[in-house]
């Protein structure tokens, strides 16, 4: 399992969690609780696949990415619905950034620069090298 700390996108409670991982697609779960980061990682485990956000012990939003992790067997009407509350309840935790679960799918991909996180740890790509989270 790969650990590493992200800044910036402005997270100030709950979990995000995401099967949406480039390139390897393991969970990727960001988040200021251990138990919130734990409860979206298992409602992502027990549908096998998809995204979830999760503050104060509570499930605000979720999408079934049955196939593969990466796509739904629902209607396109249903996922962009979906993927719309999604967004609203991230943003309701603290998120600035426009799309975290797009920004997510590309901090796991170590084939472009510069820090990525991996389920080996965390990758400088530009020094092909793993490292350390503490200088």
């Amino acid at each position: 399992m790969g650990r590493g700390f992200v800044q910036g996108i402005g997270l100030k409670k709950g979990a995000l969690a995401s099967t949406i991982g480039h390139d390897s697609h393991n969970i990727m779960v960001l988040g200021v609780s251990d138990d919130d980061m734990q409860q979206a990682v298992e409602v992502i485990a027990e549908q096998q696949g998809g995204i979830a956000v999760v503050a104060d012990g509570k499930l605000l939003a979720n999408l079934n990415l049955e196939v593969g992790g990466l796509m739904s067997e629902r209607d396109a009407e249903f996922v962009a619905d979906s993927f719309s509350k999604l967004l609203e309840a991230a943003h309701a935790c603290g998120v600035l950034i426009e799309d975290p679960f797009m920004f997510m799918s590309f901090l796991a991909l170590p084939v472009i620069p510069h820090l990525k996180i991996t389920d080996l740890g965390l990758v400088d790509v530009d020094i092909f090298s793993h490292v350390g989270l503490w200088i």
